[in-house]
Protein backbone atom coordinates (compact mmCIF):
# COMPACT_ATOMS: atom_id res chain seq x y z
CA UNK A 1 0.00 0.00 0.00
CA UNK A 2 1.67 3.29 -1.16
CA UNK A 3 -0.36 6.80 -0.64
CA UNK A 4 0.88 9.95 -2.20
CA UNK A 5 1.25 12.99 0.29
CA UNK A 6 1.07 16.73 -0.77
CA UNK A 7 4.29 17.13 -2.89
CA UNK A 8 6.63 15.00 -4.47
CA UNK A 9 7.50 12.04 -1.60
CA UNK A 10 5.14 9.01 -1.11
CA UNK A 11 5.11 7.18 2.60
CA UNK A 12 4.70 3.45 2.59
CA UNK A 13 2.56 2.55 5.43
CA UNK A 14 1.72 -0.40 7.12
CA UNK A 15 -0.99 -2.12 5.51
CA UNK A 16 -2.88 -3.68 8.50
CA UNK A 17 -2.75 -0.29 10.80
CA UNK A 18 -3.62 2.12 7.88
CA UNK A 19 -6.25 -0.44 6.40
CA UNK A 20 -8.27 -0.40 9.78
CA UNK A 21 -8.40 3.79 9.61
CA UNK A 22 -9.43 3.71 5.66
CA UNK A 23 -12.42 1.27 6.82
CA UNK A 24 -13.30 3.62 9.96
CA UNK A 25 -12.98 6.96 8.55
CA UNK A 26 -14.73 6.52 4.93
CA UNK A 27 -17.99 8.30 4.60
CA UNK A 28 -17.09 10.51 7.70
CA UNK A 29 -17.40 14.54 8.04
CA UNK A 30 -14.42 15.26 10.32
CA UNK A 31 -13.68 17.87 13.12
CA UNK A 32 -10.34 19.04 12.57
CA UNK A 33 -8.78 19.62 16.42
CA UNK A 34 -4.87 21.05 15.91
CA UNK A 35 -1.77 21.79 18.47
CA UNK A 36 1.25 22.76 18.37
CA UNK A 37 2.62 19.60 16.95
CA UNK A 38 1.33 20.20 13.43
CA UNK A 39 3.55 23.08 13.29
CA UNK A 40 6.69 22.25 14.30
CA UNK A 41 8.05 21.31 10.43
CA UNK A 42 7.13 24.74 9.89
CA UNK A 43 9.82 25.64 12.54
CA UNK A 44 8.00 26.87 15.28
CA UNK A 45 8.50 24.89 18.72
CA UNK A 46 6.17 23.44 20.46
CA UNK A 47 5.83 23.01 24.39
CA UNK A 48 5.64 19.41 25.74
CA UNK A 49 7.54 15.82 25.12
CA UNK A 50 6.42 12.58 23.87
CA UNK A 51 5.73 11.99 27.46
CA UNK A 52 3.12 15.39 27.51
CA UNK A 53 5.59 17.08 30.16
CA UNK A 54 6.88 20.77 29.77
CA UNK A 55 10.01 20.63 27.85
CA UNK A 56 10.68 24.02 29.18
CA UNK A 57 9.46 26.11 31.98
CA UNK A 58 5.86 26.94 31.82
CA UNK A 59 4.40 29.91 29.84
CA UNK A 60 3.65 33.34 31.81
CA UNK A 61 0.11 33.60 32.98
CA UNK A 62 -2.63 35.93 32.17
CA UNK A 63 -2.74 36.68 35.76
CA UNK A 64 1.07 37.69 35.71
CA UNK A 65 1.19 39.54 32.53
CA UNK A 66 -1.37 41.95 33.48
CA UNK A 67 -0.61 42.51 37.51
CA UNK A 68 3.73 43.02 36.77
CA UNK A 69 4.87 45.78 34.45
CA UNK A 70 8.17 44.08 34.78
CA UNK A 71 6.82 40.93 33.38
CA UNK A 72 5.37 42.80 30.41
CA UNK A 73 8.69 44.47 29.71
CA UNK A 74 10.15 41.32 29.68
CA UNK A 75 7.04 39.30 27.52
CA UNK A 76 8.03 42.26 24.86
CA UNK A 77 11.32 42.59 24.77
CA UNK A 78 11.75 38.17 24.59
CA UNK A 79 8.95 39.12 21.70
CA UNK A 80 11.06 41.41 19.69
CA UNK A 81 13.33 38.61 18.79
CA UNK A 82 11.50 35.40 18.76
CA UNK A 83 8.44 36.65 16.95
CA UNK A 84 10.18 37.03 13.46
CA UNK A 85 10.13 33.56 12.92
CA UNK A 86 6.12 32.75 14.15
CA UNK A 87 5.43 36.10 11.54
CA UNK A 88 7.38 34.36 9.04
CA UNK A 89 6.46 31.14 9.19
CA UNK A 90 4.74 28.97 6.03
CA UNK A 91 2.26 26.28 6.31
CA UNK A 92 3.71 22.55 6.29
CA UNK A 93 2.66 19.49 4.32
CA UNK A 94 -0.14 18.54 7.22
CA UNK A 95 -1.58 21.93 6.97
CA UNK A 96 -2.21 21.99 2.99
CA UNK A 97 -3.43 18.08 3.28
CA UNK A 98 -6.06 19.93 5.61
CA UNK A 99 -7.36 22.48 3.05
CA UNK A 100 -7.13 20.06 0.51
CA UNK A 101 -9.37 17.81 2.77
CA UNK A 102 -11.53 20.81 3.33
CA UNK A 103 -11.64 21.47 -0.37
CA UNK A 104 -13.20 18.01 -1.13
CA UNK A 105 -16.22 18.51 1.47
CA UNK A 106 -14.35 16.10 3.90
CA UNK A 107 -14.28 18.69 6.84
CA UNK A 108 -17.20 20.00 9.36
CA UNK A 109 -13.67 22.67 9.97
CA UNK A 110 -10.53 23.14 12.48
CA UNK A 111 -10.31 23.82 15.70
CA UNK A 112 -7.00 24.85 16.26
CA UNK A 113 -5.11 25.59 19.76
CA UNK A 114 -2.41 27.18 17.94
CA UNK A 115 -2.11 31.60 17.21
CA UNK A 116 -0.03 30.98 14.13
CA UNK A 117 -2.40 31.70 11.86
CA UNK A 118 -0.89 28.92 9.36
CA UNK A 119 -4.40 26.71 8.61
CA UNK A 120 -5.82 29.89 7.17
CA UNK A 121 -2.39 30.14 5.37
CA UNK A 122 -2.58 26.79 3.99
CA UNK A 123 -6.12 28.11 2.48
CA UNK A 124 -8.23 26.42 5.18
CA UNK A 125 -11.65 28.64 5.42
CA UNK A 126 -13.76 27.17 8.18
CA UNK A 127 -11.06 27.47 11.23
CA UNK A 128 -11.29 28.28 14.46
CA UNK A 129 -8.44 30.01 16.83
CA UNK A 130 -9.12 28.49 20.25
CA UNK A 131 -6.41 30.26 21.46
CA UNK A 132 -6.29 33.46 19.85
CA UNK A 133 -4.23 35.15 16.97
CA UNK A 134 -0.71 35.88 17.72
CA UNK A 135 -0.72 38.63 15.04
CA UNK A 136 -3.19 40.72 16.44
CA UNK A 137 -2.56 43.06 19.94
CA UNK A 138 -5.81 44.29 21.68
CA UNK A 139 -6.01 46.95 24.38
CA UNK A 140 -7.42 45.16 27.73
CA UNK A 141 -8.88 48.82 28.78
CA UNK A 142 -10.50 50.56 25.50
CA UNK A 143 -10.68 46.85 23.47
CA UNK A 144 -8.78 48.92 20.28
CA UNK A 145 -7.42 45.83 18.16
CA UNK A 146 -3.91 46.60 16.35
CA UNK A 147 -1.70 44.74 14.48
CA UNK A 148 1.00 42.98 15.73
CA UNK A 149 3.88 44.10 13.21
CA UNK A 150 2.94 47.78 13.61
CA UNK A 151 3.31 47.30 17.29
CA UNK A 152 6.70 45.76 16.78
CA UNK A 153 7.62 48.22 14.46
CA UNK A 154 6.74 50.93 17.13
CA UNK A 155 8.60 48.76 19.77
CA UNK A 156 11.75 48.74 17.83
CA UNK A 157 11.54 52.31 17.51
CA UNK A 158 11.36 53.01 21.29
CA UNK A 159 14.09 50.25 22.28
CA UNK A 160 16.84 50.28 19.09
CA UNK A 161 19.37 48.21 21.14
CA UNK A 162 16.80 45.58 21.49
CA UNK A 163 16.37 45.14 17.88
CA UNK A 164 19.45 42.96 16.76
CA UNK A 165 19.80 40.48 20.11
CA UNK A 166 19.93 36.88 18.64
CA UNK A 167 18.61 33.98 21.05
CA UNK A 168 17.06 30.66 20.48
CA UNK A 169 13.17 30.88 19.55
CA UNK A 170 10.71 29.25 21.82
CA UNK A 171 7.06 28.74 21.35
CA UNK A 172 4.75 31.06 20.09
CA UNK A 173 6.70 34.02 19.15
CA UNK A 174 9.20 33.74 22.59
CA UNK A 175 12.56 33.87 22.79
CA UNK A 176 15.39 32.58 25.34
CA UNK A 177 17.05 35.70 26.71
CA UNK A 178 18.42 35.00 30.08
CA UNK A 179 20.55 36.64 32.66
CA UNK A 180 18.87 40.15 31.04
CA UNK A 181 17.90 42.90 32.50
CA UNK A 182 14.74 44.26 31.41
CA UNK A 183 14.02 47.28 33.26
CA UNK A 184 14.79 49.72 30.55
CA UNK A 185 12.69 48.29 27.70
CA UNK A 186 10.44 50.62 27.07
CA UNK A 187 6.55 49.48 26.65
CA UNK A 188 4.43 50.81 23.84
CA UNK A 189 1.59 52.89 24.45
CA UNK A 190 -2.07 52.22 23.46
CA UNK A 191 -2.95 54.56 20.76
CA UNK A 192 -6.67 55.22 22.01
CA UNK A 193 -7.12 55.33 25.19
CA UNK A 194 -3.39 55.86 26.33
CA UNK A 195 -3.70 54.18 29.56
CA UNK A 196 -4.73 50.36 28.96
CA UNK A 197 -2.09 47.43 28.86
CA UNK A 198 -1.55 46.15 25.47
CA UNK A 199 -1.84 42.06 25.43
CA UNK A 200 -1.64 39.80 22.31
CA UNK A 201 -4.89 38.91 21.57
CA UNK A 202 -4.62 35.29 22.86
CA UNK A 203 -5.70 33.33 25.62
CA UNK A 204 -2.79 33.17 27.96
CA UNK A 205 -2.26 30.45 30.33
CA UNK A 206 -4.44 30.73 33.12
CA UNK A 207 -7.26 32.45 31.25
CA UNK A 208 -10.11 31.15 29.46
CA UNK A 209 -11.77 30.64 26.15
CA UNK A 210 -14.55 33.23 25.87
CA UNK A 211 -17.78 31.59 25.80
CA UNK A 212 -18.58 32.60 22.25
CA UNK A 213 -16.05 30.97 20.81
CA UNK A 214 -15.86 28.00 22.61
CA UNK A 215 -19.93 27.73 21.58
CA UNK A 216 -18.69 28.26 17.71
CA UNK A 217 -16.09 25.14 18.48
CA UNK A 218 -18.87 22.61 19.87
CA UNK A 219 -21.38 23.82 16.98
CA UNK A 220 -18.57 22.64 14.40
CA UNK A 221 -17.95 19.52 16.90
CA UNK A 222 -21.78 18.73 16.63
CA UNK A 223 -21.84 19.46 12.75
CA UNK A 224 -19.10 16.14 12.39
CA UNK A 225 -19.30 12.68 12.43
CA UNK A 226 -15.97 12.16 14.03
CA UNK A 227 -13.26 14.36 15.89
CA UNK A 228 -9.46 14.37 14.61
CA UNK A 229 -6.39 14.91 17.09
CA UNK A 230 -3.99 16.02 15.25
CA UNK A 231 -0.65 17.27 16.95
CA UNK A 232 -2.17 17.84 20.31
CA UNK A 233 -1.25 16.12 23.81
CA UNK A 234 -4.57 17.61 25.14
CA UNK A 235 -3.16 17.99 28.06
CA UNK A 236 -4.43 21.90 28.51
CA UNK A 237 -8.44 21.44 29.04
CA UNK A 238 -9.23 23.94 26.54
CA UNK A 239 -8.41 20.44 24.03
CA UNK A 240 -9.04 18.10 26.43
CA UNK A 241 -12.90 19.19 26.65
CA UNK A 242 -13.80 18.47 23.00
CA UNK A 243 -12.33 15.09 22.84
CA UNK A 244 -14.29 14.05 26.37
CA UNK A 245 -17.77 15.50 24.81
CA UNK A 246 -17.23 13.20 21.40
CA UNK A 247 -17.06 10.11 23.29
CA UNK A 248 -19.65 11.35 25.63
CA UNK A 249 -21.46 11.25 22.31
CA UNK A 250 -20.55 8.13 20.92
CA UNK A 251 -18.59 9.59 18.23
CA UNK A 252 -15.22 7.88 16.74
CA UNK A 253 -12.17 10.32 17.63
CA UNK A 254 -9.11 9.62 15.91
CA UNK A 255 -5.65 11.02 16.60
CA UNK A 256 -2.06 11.19 14.95
CA UNK A 257 0.53 12.39 17.54
CA UNK A 258 3.48 11.33 18.53
CA UNK A 259 3.81 9.84 22.71
CA UNK A 260 1.17 10.24 25.16
CA UNK A 261 -2.22 12.21 25.26
CA UNK A 262 -4.66 12.87 27.96
CA UNK A 263 -7.12 11.34 25.91
CA UNK A 264 -5.62 8.13 24.84
CA UNK A 265 -8.48 5.43 26.59
CA UNK A 266 -10.84 7.85 24.66
CA UNK A 267 -9.50 7.31 21.10
CA UNK A 268 -11.21 5.23 18.41
CA UNK A 269 -7.45 5.25 16.45
CA UNK A 270 -4.11 6.60 17.15
CA UNK A 271 -0.93 6.84 15.11
CA UNK A 272 2.22 8.52 15.77
CA UNK A 273 2.65 9.83 12.24
CA UNK A 274 0.85 12.79 10.98
CA UNK A 275 2.52 12.71 7.53
CA UNK A 276 1.44 8.95 7.01
CA UNK A 277 -2.29 9.82 8.51
CA UNK A 278 -2.91 12.29 6.64
CA UNK A 279 -1.86 10.72 3.50
CA UNK A 280 -4.03 7.85 4.16
CA UNK A 281 -7.11 10.17 4.64
CA UNK A 282 -6.62 11.87 1.29
CA UNK A 283 -6.37 8.24 -0.46
CA UNK A 284 -9.67 7.55 1.26
CA UNK A 285 -12.07 10.50 0.99
CA UNK A 286 -12.18 11.68 -2.81
CA UNK A 287 -13.85 14.66 -3.86
CA UNK A 288 -17.20 14.64 -2.74
CA UNK A 289 -19.77 15.22 -6.13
Amino acid sequence: MSLQVTGNHEVSPCDDVLAELADRVQGRRLCVLTGAGISTDSGIPDYRDESGAWKRPQPMTHQTYMASEWSRRRYWARSLVGYRLLAGAVPGTAHRDLAELERRGHLAGIITQNVDRLHQKAGTRQVIDLHGRADLVRCMQCNLLLKRNALHEHLATLNPDWVGMEAEVAPDGDADLEEVDFSSFRLAECPRCSSGILKPDVVFFGDNVSRPRLDRAMGMLARADALLVIGSSLMVFSGYRFARHAARQAMPIFCFNRGRTRADELFTFKHDRIDVGLATLLAVMPPSD
